[in-house]
């Protein structure tokens, strides 16, 4: 029974992915990075969601709190992406994010950053992706918690929670190779990347926003 709840918690987990709030927050943070950075960000989304879903999860294991209570951790996930897609916007209007390509050893490198032209932004971001996962996980511990009913006379332990990993890093992954190639192939150029970075910020006030008003 226990191989079964693991395959269930894993498709969820393929599923809960696919949520446009997640790939959002995906596509915020590794935007306009290098592979590395953009595979860092995916990681670390998908290990804070998960953490987070589990800690929350044994919470709720011994108290009961309100589902009106629970759901502000949507609201505040919400208010994030808003947030994160405004700021983006604001990037882009204001002109504060520049671009750089050099070539070295026969290849070109490209380098985008925020705020000052003659600065260079050194960030992974994958921390700031960690530490949204760990907030949009506590808006999506409603769902797991029911999946996991199905599962009679289990408890949430930490093998359901890496077969929930497992499965949200799928999809991750695949996102991020999509994203790697727009930074690669797409973003080679100032205007290009105002674009990107202008489309982003919108998908985020709007997906954001059709989530506070849900």
């Amino acid at each position: 029974m226990m191989e079964v709840g693991l395959l269930v918690i894993f498709w969820y987990g393929i599923l809960h992915a696919f949520g446009p709030d997640h790939l959002t927050a995906i596509a915020d943070f590794s935007i306009g990075k290098n592979a590395r950075r953009t595979f860092m960000t995916v990681g670390a989304f998908a290990i804070g969601h998960g953490v987070m879903l589990f800690a929350f999860a044994k919470v709720l294991e011994k108290v009961s709190i309100p589902e009106n209570i629970t759901a502000y951790g949507d609201v505040i996930a919400s208010s994030v992406i808003v947030s994160i897609g405004v700021y983006l916007l604001y990037m882009v209007t204001r002109n504060k994010i520049h671009l750089k390509s050099h070539v070295h050893d026969g290849k070109r490198h490209t380098h985008i950053w925020f705020g000052d032209e003659h600065a260079h932004d050194t960030a992974s971001g994958g921390a700031s992706a960690l530490g949204i996962g760990m907030l949009m996980g506590i808006g999506g511990v409603r769902g797991m918690l029911v999946t996991l009913g199905m599962i009679e006379g289990q408890s949430v332990n930490a093998m359901m929670i890496l077969a929930f990993i497992a499965g949200v890093m799928v999809v991750f992954v695949a996102f991020g190779w999509v994203i790697w190639w727009i930074n690669k192939d797409i973003l080679t150029n100032i205007r290009n990347v105002r674009r990107a970075f202008a489309a982003v910020g919108a998908a985020s006030v709007i997906v954001g926003g059709n989530m506070l008003l849900a």
